[in-house]
This record gives structure tokens, C-alpha cells and sequence, in this order.
């Protein structure tokens, strides 16, 4: 199985998440792709079963240049006729991942963001296989990160946090049956 993670970071929050899932698909046998948002343009995402794609919340919205991306991506698509009407299946697949601090209102900061990249991947076709939101520091405020609704953030995603995403990775290879062959010694 060929796996694409592609993320965007400017803190380091989901760039540590992204490690973490390239670690989950290691160990889980498939052939692992990780590539920046800044470096995926030339990506057709349809060579891969499995994409991962990574961004924060940036006031319940994905960050401009992910926005951006997108857009491009799903231009170039539609030319190409891949967008139908009635988004037909292609049996590729796709999962959200979001790093959010919610100072405001928590996850509900996080979702729409997720939501709003997923229906880019379902009109081409993709199944989106779940959204994952990862609880983050907010870096550049001690008082986001410790004052905020979600209490006291600082340090996040930590070690335990990032060996659950692995085990995640692995746990949802196993229940969609992705069955990758086993690493080349």
C-alpha cells in the first residue's frame, strides 16, 4: 500500500503529528510518501490508497496557504473531469487530521476546518475515513495555552499523545483491512 501524508506547520504541532502517523505506517508495512503542503503541488493524489492530510485550525478555518492548496488541487482535478456529479467512489481513501488549541470554544474551533478539507477529498471521490483533532499548545500565548477552555495545553501533543496517533495509524489499518506487505529486509 502506498500512504501520503501531506501537511502544513508553522509551530511544529502537526508536523509532530504527522511523524507520528509516518511512524504507525512504518511499522504497519506500508510505503510511507511525506511531503509539506509547500512541496505537493505536482501530487496527484490518485497514485496513492491512503492519504493523510494535516493542518491547525486557524479560527475554525484550515490556514490560507492550505486554503490555497486545496483551491489549486481542485482546479487542476476539475479539468480533468475527476469532480462528477454525484462523487462516485474511486476506492481511495483519505483522513483528516486537525491540531487545534481551542481557547474559545474547544474542538468546536477545530471542526468546521476539518469538515471543510474533507469535502474537497469526497468530490473527487475519496472516502474519508475519519477526522482526527489533536489538542495542541497554542504557541505565542501562555494565556491561550493554560487560561483557555481546554486548561492547561502547554507541551502539546506530548510523547503520550503522539504513540496514541501511532496507534491509531495502526488500529485503522487494520479495521478498513489495509493489508500493505510487510517492510523488505
Amino acid at each position: 500500500m502506498k500512504a501520503l501524508i501531506i501537511y502544513w506547520s508553522k509551530t511544529g504541532n502537526t508536523q509532530k503529528v504527522a511523524f507520528a502517523i509516518k511512524g504507525g505506517l512504518e511499522i504497519s508495512g506500508a510505503k510511507v510518501f511525506l511531503k509539506r503542503i509547500e512541496e505537493a503541488n505536482s501530487i496527484d493524489f490518485y497514485d496513492y490508497e491512503l492519504i493523510f492530510v494535516g493542518f491547525p485550525s486557524h479560527q475554525w478555518h484550515p490556514p490560507e496557504p492550505v486554503d490555497a492548496f486545496f483551491k489549486y488541487k481542485f482546479g487542476e482535478y476539475r479539468k480533468q473531469g475527476h469532480v462528477k456529479l454525484g462523487a462516485p467512489k474511486v476506492g481511495k481513501c483519505v483522513l483528516i487530521f486537525c491540531t487545534y488549541s481551542g481557547p474559545h470554544t474547544g474542538i468546536n474551533e477545530a471542526v468546521p476546518a476539518g469538515k471543510y478539507v474533507g469535502q474537497f477529498f469526497e468530490h473527487l471521490g475519496f472516502t474519508v475515513l475519519d477526522e482526527w483533532y489533536i489538542l495542541s499548545e497554542f504557541h505565542g500565548s501562555a494565556e491561550r495555552s493554560t487560561k483557555g477552555k481546554m486548561g492547561d495545553i502547554r507541551g502539546k501533543p506530548n510523547e503520550e499523545d503522539l504513540r496514541k496517533v501511532k496507534q491509531d495509524v495502526m488500529n485503522l489499518l487494520r479495521r478498513v483491512n489495509f493489508s500493505p506487505s510487510p517492510p523488505q529486509k
